[in-house]
Protein backbone atom coordinates (compact mmCIF):
# COMPACT_ATOMS: atom_id res chain seq x y z
CA UNK A 1 0.00 0.00 0.00
CA UNK A 2 3.00 2.30 0.41
CA UNK A 3 4.62 4.50 -2.20
CA UNK A 4 7.91 6.31 -1.84
CA UNK A 5 6.15 9.61 -1.14
CA UNK A 6 3.25 8.40 1.01
CA UNK A 7 3.50 6.06 3.98
CA UNK A 8 0.27 4.11 4.55
CA UNK A 9 -0.56 2.26 7.75
CA UNK A 10 -3.83 0.61 8.70
CA UNK A 11 -4.53 0.59 12.44
CA UNK A 12 -7.83 -1.18 12.91
CA UNK A 13 -10.47 0.87 11.13
CA UNK A 14 -8.23 3.96 10.97
CA UNK A 15 -5.97 4.52 7.97
CA UNK A 16 -2.91 6.70 8.54
CA UNK A 17 -1.43 8.54 5.56
CA UNK A 18 1.93 10.22 6.11
CA UNK A 19 3.31 12.62 3.51
CA UNK A 20 6.85 11.39 2.97
CA UNK A 21 9.02 13.99 1.27
CA UNK A 22 10.74 15.25 4.44
CA UNK A 23 13.73 16.67 2.56
CA UNK A 24 11.32 19.01 0.75
CA UNK A 25 9.13 19.61 3.84
CA UNK A 26 6.54 17.39 2.11
CA UNK A 27 6.10 19.79 -0.79
CA UNK A 28 3.35 18.67 -3.15
CA UNK A 29 4.20 17.29 -6.58
CA UNK A 30 2.55 15.01 -9.13
CA UNK A 31 3.70 11.81 -7.46
CA UNK A 32 2.35 12.80 -4.06
CA UNK A 33 -1.01 14.01 -5.41
CA UNK A 34 -1.39 10.82 -7.46
CA UNK A 35 -0.65 8.74 -4.36
CA UNK A 36 -3.28 10.64 -2.37
CA UNK A 37 -5.85 10.18 -5.14
CA UNK A 38 -5.14 6.46 -5.29
CA UNK A 39 -5.54 6.12 -1.54
CA UNK A 40 -8.74 8.14 -1.57
CA UNK A 41 -10.29 5.82 -4.16
CA UNK A 42 -9.30 2.77 -2.12
CA UNK A 43 -10.55 4.27 1.15
CA UNK A 44 -13.96 5.00 -0.32
CA UNK A 45 -14.32 1.36 -1.38
CA UNK A 46 -12.85 -0.20 1.77
CA UNK A 47 -15.47 -1.25 4.36
CA UNK A 48 -12.65 -1.79 6.85
CA UNK A 49 -11.66 1.89 6.90
CA UNK A 50 -13.85 4.30 8.86
CA UNK A 51 -11.52 7.26 9.47
CA UNK A 52 -8.38 8.70 7.86
CA UNK A 53 -5.54 10.52 9.63
CA UNK A 54 -3.29 12.68 7.46
CA UNK A 55 0.12 13.62 8.87
CA UNK A 56 3.61 14.53 7.67
CA UNK A 57 7.04 12.99 8.10
CA UNK A 58 10.04 15.09 9.13
CA UNK A 59 9.94 18.65 10.41
CA UNK A 60 6.71 19.78 8.74
CA UNK A 61 3.22 18.71 7.79
CA UNK A 62 3.44 20.35 4.36
CA UNK A 63 5.09 23.59 3.24
CA UNK A 64 3.09 23.92 0.01
CA UNK A 65 3.66 23.15 -3.65
CA UNK A 66 7.01 22.02 -5.01
CA UNK A 67 8.40 25.05 -6.86
CA UNK A 68 10.79 22.92 -8.92
CA UNK A 69 7.80 20.96 -10.14
CA UNK A 70 5.98 24.25 -10.90
CA UNK A 71 8.85 25.44 -13.10
CA UNK A 72 9.08 22.14 -14.96
CA UNK A 73 5.43 22.45 -16.00
CA UNK A 74 6.15 25.36 -18.36
CA UNK A 75 3.53 26.85 -20.68
CA UNK A 76 1.88 30.26 -20.66
CA UNK A 77 0.01 29.59 -17.42
CA UNK A 78 2.69 27.55 -15.70
CA UNK A 79 1.50 24.64 -13.52
CA UNK A 80 -2.25 25.19 -14.01
CA UNK A 81 -2.66 21.61 -15.22
CA UNK A 82 -0.98 20.20 -12.11
CA UNK A 83 -2.89 22.56 -9.83
CA UNK A 84 -6.17 21.55 -11.45
CA UNK A 85 -5.43 17.93 -10.49
CA UNK A 86 -4.39 19.06 -7.00
CA UNK A 87 -7.58 21.08 -6.53
CA UNK A 88 -9.72 18.16 -7.72
CA UNK A 89 -7.91 15.83 -5.30
CA UNK A 90 -8.50 18.21 -2.38
CA UNK A 91 -12.17 18.60 -3.27
CA UNK A 92 -12.53 14.81 -3.41
CA UNK A 93 -11.03 14.56 0.10
CA UNK A 94 -13.48 17.22 1.31
CA UNK A 95 -16.35 15.25 -0.24
CA UNK A 96 -15.20 11.89 1.13
CA UNK A 97 -17.90 9.84 2.82
CA UNK A 98 -15.50 9.20 5.70
CA UNK A 99 -14.01 11.67 8.19
CA UNK A 100 -10.47 12.92 7.59
CA UNK A 101 -8.25 14.27 10.38
CA UNK A 102 -5.27 16.54 9.69
CA UNK A 103 -2.46 16.32 12.26
CA UNK A 104 -0.31 19.41 11.70
CA UNK A 105 3.20 20.15 12.94
CA UNK A 106 6.04 22.41 11.91
CA UNK A 107 4.52 24.17 8.92
CA UNK A 108 1.19 24.06 7.09
CA UNK A 109 1.70 26.73 4.47
CA UNK A 110 0.00 27.47 1.10
CA UNK A 111 -0.85 24.03 -0.34
CA UNK A 112 -0.29 22.50 3.09
CA UNK A 113 -2.91 24.82 4.56
CA UNK A 114 -5.23 24.08 1.63
CA UNK A 115 -4.88 20.36 2.29
CA UNK A 116 -5.71 20.84 5.98
CA UNK A 117 -8.74 22.97 5.10
CA UNK A 118 -10.47 20.07 3.33
CA UNK A 119 -10.15 17.78 6.36
CA UNK A 120 -13.02 17.46 8.83
CA UNK A 121 -10.99 17.80 12.03
CA UNK A 122 -7.66 19.60 12.49
CA UNK A 123 -5.19 18.99 15.32
CA UNK A 124 -1.93 20.91 15.60
CA UNK A 125 1.25 20.71 17.62
CA UNK A 126 2.22 23.73 19.66
CA UNK A 127 4.09 26.27 17.58
CA UNK A 128 2.92 25.01 14.20
CA UNK A 129 3.10 27.86 11.68
CA UNK A 130 0.00 28.12 9.52
CA UNK A 131 -0.52 30.53 6.66
CA UNK A 132 -1.50 31.11 3.06
CA UNK A 133 1.90 32.44 2.07
CA UNK A 134 1.27 32.60 -1.68
CA UNK A 135 2.02 36.30 -2.03
CA UNK A 136 5.50 35.77 -0.58
CA UNK A 137 6.45 34.32 -3.96
CA UNK A 138 4.16 36.40 -6.20
CA UNK A 139 1.60 33.56 -6.37
CA UNK A 140 -2.09 33.45 -5.60
CA UNK A 141 -4.01 30.44 -4.28
CA UNK A 142 -5.01 27.62 -6.62
CA UNK A 143 -5.78 24.82 -4.15
CA UNK A 144 -8.84 26.33 -2.52
CA UNK A 145 -7.70 28.65 0.27
CA UNK A 146 -9.33 31.73 -1.31
CA UNK A 147 -12.66 29.90 -0.97
CA UNK A 148 -12.22 27.88 2.23
CA UNK A 149 -9.97 29.86 4.57
CA UNK A 150 -12.46 32.63 5.36
CA UNK A 151 -15.13 30.04 6.16
CA UNK A 152 -12.74 28.30 8.54
CA UNK A 153 -11.18 31.15 10.52
CA UNK A 154 -13.27 34.25 9.75
CA UNK A 155 -12.97 37.12 7.31
CA UNK A 156 -10.57 39.42 9.13
CA UNK A 157 -7.89 36.86 9.98
CA UNK A 158 -8.20 35.16 6.60
CA UNK A 159 -7.80 38.44 4.72
CA UNK A 160 -4.75 39.30 6.81
CA UNK A 161 -3.05 35.96 6.11
CA UNK A 162 -3.93 36.16 2.41
CA UNK A 163 -2.89 39.76 1.79
CA UNK A 164 0.29 39.86 3.88
CA UNK A 165 1.60 36.34 3.32
CA UNK A 166 2.26 36.11 7.04
CA UNK A 167 1.81 32.96 9.10
CA UNK A 168 0.18 32.54 12.48
CA UNK A 169 0.83 29.96 15.16
CA UNK A 170 -1.66 27.23 15.87
CA UNK A 171 -2.25 28.83 19.26
CA UNK A 172 -3.28 32.10 17.62
CA UNK A 173 -5.74 30.37 15.31
CA UNK A 174 -7.22 28.06 17.93
CA UNK A 175 -9.79 30.65 19.01
CA UNK A 176 -11.37 30.53 15.54
CA UNK A 177 -12.69 27.06 16.29
CA UNK A 178 -11.12 25.61 13.14
CA UNK A 179 -8.40 23.82 15.11
CA UNK A 180 -9.93 21.14 17.31
CA UNK A 181 -6.98 21.02 19.74
CA UNK A 182 -3.41 22.24 20.10
CA UNK A 183 -1.19 19.66 21.78
CA UNK A 184 2.47 18.93 22.51
CA UNK A 185 4.35 17.62 19.47
CA UNK A 186 5.13 14.31 21.15
CA UNK A 187 1.43 13.78 21.88
CA UNK A 188 0.12 14.70 18.42
CA UNK A 189 -0.35 11.18 17.07
CA UNK A 190 -1.73 9.92 20.38
CA UNK A 191 -4.37 12.66 20.36
CA UNK A 192 -5.11 12.05 16.68
CA UNK A 193 -5.68 8.37 17.46
CA UNK A 194 -8.11 9.30 20.25
CA UNK A 195 -10.07 11.62 17.97
CA UNK A 196 -10.10 8.98 15.25
CA UNK A 197 -11.47 6.40 17.71
CA UNK A 198 -14.35 8.73 18.65
CA UNK A 199 -15.21 9.30 14.99
CA UNK A 200 -14.93 5.60 14.20
CA UNK A 201 -17.32 4.80 17.05
CA UNK A 202 -20.04 6.69 15.14
CA UNK A 203 -19.25 5.28 11.71
CA UNK A 204 -22.02 3.90 9.57
CA UNK A 205 -24.72 4.97 7.12
CA UNK A 206 -25.97 7.88 9.24
CA UNK A 207 -22.50 9.41 9.66
CA UNK A 208 -21.75 9.02 5.95
CA UNK A 209 -25.07 10.62 5.03
CA UNK A 210 -24.51 13.50 7.46
CA UNK A 211 -21.00 14.06 6.11
CA UNK A 212 -22.40 14.29 2.58
CA UNK A 213 -25.16 16.63 3.73
CA UNK A 214 -22.68 18.99 5.41
CA UNK A 215 -20.63 19.19 2.21
CA UNK A 216 -23.61 19.60 -0.10
CA UNK A 217 -25.37 22.37 1.81
CA UNK A 218 -22.24 24.53 2.13
CA UNK A 219 -23.09 26.44 -1.05
CA UNK A 220 -26.87 26.53 -0.58
CA UNK A 221 -29.09 29.26 0.78
CA UNK A 222 -30.90 28.73 4.08
CA UNK A 223 -34.22 27.60 2.60
CA UNK A 224 -32.61 25.12 0.19
CA UNK A 225 -30.34 23.84 2.93
CA UNK A 226 -33.24 23.21 5.30
CA UNK A 227 -35.18 21.41 2.59
CA UNK A 228 -32.18 19.20 1.85
CA UNK A 229 -31.71 18.48 5.56
CA UNK A 230 -35.32 17.27 5.91
CA UNK A 231 -34.97 15.12 2.80
CA UNK A 232 -31.85 13.45 4.15
CA UNK A 233 -33.49 12.92 7.55
CA UNK A 234 -36.30 10.98 5.88
CA UNK A 235 -33.94 8.91 3.74
CA UNK A 236 -31.74 8.11 6.73
CA UNK A 237 -34.78 7.09 8.86
CA UNK A 238 -35.28 4.12 6.58
CA UNK A 239 -31.70 3.34 5.55
CA UNK A 240 -30.36 3.32 9.13
CA UNK A 241 -33.46 1.64 10.65
CA UNK A 242 -33.77 4.46 13.15
CA UNK A 243 -36.98 3.16 14.77
CA UNK A 244 -35.13 0.06 16.02
CA UNK A 245 -32.39 2.20 17.53
CA UNK A 246 -34.91 4.47 19.27
CA UNK A 247 -36.86 1.52 20.67
CA UNK A 248 -33.66 0.06 22.12
CA UNK A 249 -32.83 3.43 23.66
CA UNK A 250 -36.24 3.68 25.30
CA UNK A 251 -36.14 0.07 26.51
CA UNK A 252 -32.73 0.55 28.13
CA UNK A 253 -33.64 3.64 30.14
CA UNK A 254 -33.79 3.06 33.85
CA UNK A 255 -37.22 3.55 35.50
CA UNK A 256 -35.73 6.26 37.74
CA UNK A 257 -34.37 8.25 34.78
CA UNK A 258 -37.55 7.73 32.80
CA UNK A 259 -39.59 9.23 35.64
CA UNK A 260 -37.30 12.22 36.07
CA UNK A 261 -36.60 13.24 32.48
CA UNK A 262 -38.36 13.85 29.25
CA UNK A 263 -36.55 12.72 26.18
CA UNK A 264 -36.54 14.82 23.02
CA UNK A 265 -36.16 12.64 19.96
CA UNK A 266 -35.88 15.36 17.32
Amino acid sequence: MNSSVLIVEQKGSVRWLRLNRPGQRNALNDELINALRSQLEDIEQDPGTDVVVLAGEGTSFCAGGDFRHFLREGGQHGPVGFLTALSECFTAIESSSKPWIAALHGHAIAGGLELALVCDVVLAAHGTLIGDGHLNNMLIPAGGSSVRLERAIGRSTARWLHLTGESATAECLAASGWIHAVVERENLEVEAAKVAAKLAARSGPAQRRLKRLLVDIAGLGTADGLERELHEFGENWEESDVPTTLRKFLENRSPMRASQTKESLV
